[in-house]
């Protein structure tokens, strides 16, 4: 198999670039123009095509001659894309230099080919891109093409290098699922119903002043801080609060620039949504402003899936292109209606699989916790025993606002939470306990659990390894491997998780550890690098069964521990078992990882 490179230079100016569009507006908008394009054919020298008849000519043999090689670029979705809508353009893989690179050093660590050049010294990067601002081809005098092929190519060299190095000790199942998932975007089959969005979006726009007189707003009450809380606390929801730099005393935190504020532009409930949105000074919410999105691309053609590959540190993926499918709503008075108006192909079905809770069963597992992971395997309802043990009864007397006490605390309290974030955890789901009762029964999951707590501390001892550089265990399988050297987890996938620029504080509490990301430095302790394995391995579980589904039936979405695929309608029932096995199987480094599933089909998302 052959790997051709690829690159592509396109037309952009101040108001048309990918600065300021999606990569699907701006590759199907009308002003959209191939300058010109390079290619190398593996070790070959790399070539500059600039005739728009020429281009079209390489491309249309390379419609029959590539389908059983790979193509690679750097940020393919742009120029797969490319390759795929304008040309045809179907591989056998696609690969992709920015994907293995975020994977390898880190989503923090800068994926432009400009810096990785520096960072592998494989050569520099140009410039002249600078040059071509508001060029259309016919713009292009002989000497600036020349100067403009020169500098393609020189991508795509840079680009050929950097995979060569890359490559080498790149786990190849990770290369299929970044082939798997760069798909969902260069090769789509979604559609988008535009009557059922346009509906969607009417009622919207009705409800909006509906909603603002419903939470009791005016412009005092959004300007003033008090007033603001109040306002949420009588939604249910908990304001954030933080220290404010300024005067180092615990304050609001309701700025632009505060994360946990923002994210309550995205909260279930929509008269939420609509206070942020006032306080903030945003004319549209969330839910109007991607509706609006979903129906432009509804009417340029079919939903390409943007998911971004190793979006976290814990390499779960993660949405892009500006309408996050990871984050659709599932609650409030709009849950479900844009899922409901994505849906397959004419004389297909959907079908969607969610992992039922994996992190929690990985954690068990990985801890040792011999009776939480044998309840797993027997399918009891942990939730509820969890909640037998919590009120001290018979688990046939559990009240359903117990189990849901239980299962809160099964799914939160893994991670060494306290008290007090249980208590404010609850209380956003509604329900009231006082603080001296969420000791309590944070008390009673550590003792029914014990080896859990017991590697949150490995957890801690682990970051204490890497700056003395000396060994240490964490958890009770092979699976995952700790190793000082690389300052992290060697984890089944192949890849590490690292902590990089690990850094050790006196602090109120004692020693308290950083690492460094792009923004910053970030607190982490033992509970915490016990969550980032968990979700890591469990996005390893994930990855592994989305490519047994995928060799079979078409997968087009994966949300955090969900696949969804495409199947035909005739054999809706064959599919749906075989997406059920898939989803409960383990794989050969968890063989003892009970592992189950919940799925559904539908003729749109929303159905399944």
């Amino acid at each position: 198999m052959s790997i051709i490179t690829i690159d592509f230079e396109t037309y952009y100016d101040k108001d048309y670039s990918l600065s300021k569009m999606t990569t699907e507006e701006y590759i199907n908008d009308p002003r959209f123009e191939v300058i010109g394009m390079g290619m190398k054919v593996d070790d070959g020298p790399s070539k500059w095509y600039s005739d728009a008849a020429e281009i079209e000519a390489v491309l249309e043999r390379g419609h029959k001659e590539w389908q059983g090689h790979a193509i690679l670029c750097h940020n393919t979705m742009f120029d797969g894309a490319i390759l795929s809508w304008r040309y045809g353009i179907k591989p056998k893989a696609w690969l992709d230099t920015l994907c293995m690179a975020r994977a390898i050093n880190g989503v923090d660590a800068g994926g432009s080919l400009k810096k990785l050049a520096e960072r592998y010294n494989i050569g520099e990067k140009g410039n002249e891109v600078v040059n071509a601002l508001g060029k259309r081809r016919v713009d292009f005098n002989a000497a600036d093409l020349s100067a403009y092929g020169k500098y393609c190519r020189n991508d795509v060299d840079l680009t050929h290098r950097l995979f060569s190095i890359l490559a080498r000790d790149f786990p190849v199942g990770e290369l299929r699922v970044i082939d798997q998932t760069l798909r969902m975007f260069i090769e789509p089959t979604l559609q988008l119903n535009l009557p059922k969005l346009e509906a969607h979006l009417e009622n919207i726009k009705d409800n909006k002043s509906k909603l603002m007189e419903a939470t009791g707003a005016n412009k005092d009450a959004l300007m003033s801080n008090d007033q603001f809380a109040g306002l949420l606390l009588k939604l249910g929801v908990e304001p954030p609060r933080k220290v404010s730099p300024r005067t180092g005393k615990d304050t609001w935190a309701f700025a632009k620039t505060d994360d946990e504020f923002k994210a309550l532009l995205e909260h279930s409930d929509p008269r939420v949504q609509m206070l942020v949105s006032a306080r903030l000074g945003v004319k549209t919410t969330l839910e109007e402003t991607r509706t609006q999105r979903f129906i432009d691309i509804a009417k340029r053609g079919r939903l390409p899936v943007p998911i971004k590959y190793y979006a976290a540190h814990t390499g779960r993926w993660g949405g892009d292109d500006k309408i996050n499918l990871q984050n659709l709503p599932s609650r409030g008075a709009f849950a479900g209606k844009l899922k409901q108006a994505i849906e397959p192909p004419p004389g297909f079905v959907i079908i969607d699989s969610d992992s039922s809770q994996i992190e929690a069963r990985v954690l068990a597992w990985l801890a040792g916790a011999k009776d939480l992971v044998d309840s797993f395997a027997r399918g009891e309802d942990v939730y509820r025993k969890m909640a037998s043990a919590i009120y001290d009864k018979p688990e046939d007397q559990v009240t359903k606002e117990e189990r849901f006490v239980g299962k809160t605390t099964v799914l939160g309290a893994g991670y060494g939470m306290g008290a007090a974030k249980f208590q404010i955890q609850l209380k956003t789901f509604g329900v009231d306990v006082d603080l001296d009762e969420c000791k309590r029964i944070i008390s009673v999951y550590r003792k029914a659990y014990p080896e859990i707590p017991a590697l949150w501390r490995q957890g801690g001892l682990c970051l204490a390894a890497i700056l003395s550089q000396s060994d240490a265990k964490f958890g009770v399988v092979d699976a995952v491997k700790f190793d000082p050297e690389e300052r992290g987890f060697l984890l089944p996938s192949g890849l590490w998780q690292r902590y990089s620029g690990l850094a050790k504080h006196d602090g109120p509490d004692g020693v308290q550890f950083t690492y460094t990301t792009r923004t910053g430095a970030v607190k982490i302790y033992g509970g915490k690098v016990v969550e980032n394995i968990c979700q890591a391995v469990a996005r390893c579980v994930i990855a592994e069964q989305m490519l047994r589904i995928g060799k079979r039936y078409e997968v087009v979405l994966t949300v955090h521990d969900a696949v969804a695929c495409i199947a035909p309608e005739a054999e809706a029932d064959e599919a749906i078992k075989y997406v059920e096995e898939c989803m409960r199987w383990r794989p050969t480094w968890a063989q003892d990882l009970p592992l189950n599933c919940e799925a559904g089909v539908g003729a749109n998302y929303g159905e399944c």
